[in-house]
């Protein structure tokens, strides 16, 4: 079986990113407990370059919690120390800890040690650093790439085998970052983003709600926290596949039946709406903010009908299909 090479693109960034020059308008105590953190990184990622061994940002958390007090603090330091220094967090030998997970047997990862990563359709495995990973290979017959918000409906889908079922005109991948992505989830897809064929669509499945539309906006235009290098983890041609209020009501979901917007969607939505995006992100945020309901994905997944293409996975199929024929005869998808 032939297989398609996927080369990987390593990050470079360029000077000027970082905050660490920045004065503080804060007290003492508190500059010079925030100098003492910055100290603490520096001498964790000195010794791993010294001793060339690698350590996750959970390592550099967990050697000193007194005095690093969150995680959030380590992550924000090594990001700030990685723009400022222009150069990646990998070359600092510091890695964050991977939770993505991939699945479908058209993939093939193979690692900076020459391990070969075969993947199952029925269950994910997860996605390894990009610095651990040398060639990504995909088969010619892979046809679709669904990138899934959640982890429950990520292990639903690969239970139900989506990635080969017959409902599918194509065999395909399926990625979740599980909620808001990691660098390794985002690396990945961007990888497939820049290098399979344009014939071969990447799909969002993402709630119904603001937040799913963010963590779509994070796969598609960055986050503000990595926006130092968000144009080396942007994946420009994911398209949102759903879910949506056309969705619903396809499935005879009525309004009654969505979940009531609580203030902090309410308020995600407003904030959101600030920003530049596709229309049809936009008019999705504004109904919501209209009716104050949302959806999510589970509202399909449970649909249960006799007819087994009025089912959740002949909804997904059939999305699918379309866009596989849509990019087949019209060229590159409209990027929505």
């Amino acid at each position: 079986m032939r297989r398609r090479r996927v080369w990987i693109c390593r990050l470079r960034i360029g000077w000027g990113g970082g905050s660490l020059g920045r004065s503080s308008t804060r007290g003492d105590s508190c500059s010079r407990g925030r100098l003492w953190q910055a100290v603490r990184v520096l001498d964790i990622v000195h010794e791993s370059l010294v001793k060339d061994v690698s350590v996750t940002k959970r390592d550099i958390f967990y050697r000193d919690v007194p005095l690093f007090k969150a995680q959030s603090t380590v992550d924000k330091l090594v990001d700030d120390f990685a723009a400022t220094f222009g150069t990646s967090r990998g070359n600092l030998n510091v890695r964050a800890t991977s939770k993505g997970l991939v699945c479908g047997t058209g993939i093939t990862i193979i690692t900076s040690d020459g391990r070969r990563i075969t993947l199952g359709d029925t269950e994910g495995v997860l996605i390894p650093a990009m610095e651990d990973i040398a060639d990504i290979q995909i088969d010619d017959e892979v046809g679709w790439v669904l990138v899934v918000e959640k982890d429950a409906v990520f292990q639903t889908l690969a239970r139900l085998g989506i990635t080969r079922h017959a409902a599918f005109a194509r065999r395909g991948v399926v990625i979740t970052g599980k909620g808001y992505p990691d660098i390794a989830t985002r690396q990945l897809v961007k990888a497939l983003s820049d290098n399979l064929p344009k014939t071969i669509p990447i799909l969002g499945l993402m709630d119904g709600d603001p937040f799913g539309l963010d963590i779509l906006s994070v796969y598609k235009f960055g986050s503000k926290s990595l926006r130092h290098f968000n144009e080396e983890l942007v994946a420009r041609r994911i398209k949102w596949l759903g879910v949506g209020r056309g969705d619903c009501a396809m499935a005879n979901v009525d309004l009654g039946e969505m979940i009531p917007m609580k203030t902090r969607d309410y308020q995600k939505a407003q904030s959101m709406l600030q920003r530049r995006m596709p229309d049809k992100w936009r008019q999705e945020l504004m109904s919501m903010v209209f009716t104050r309901r949302k959806t999510e994905i589970e509202v399909l997944l449970n649909i249960q009908e006799e007819n087994p293409f009025s089912s959740f996975v002949g909804w997904l199929a059939g999305m699918v299909n379309a866009a596989m024929d849509r990019v087949a005869s019209e060229g590159p998808m409209d990027v929505s």
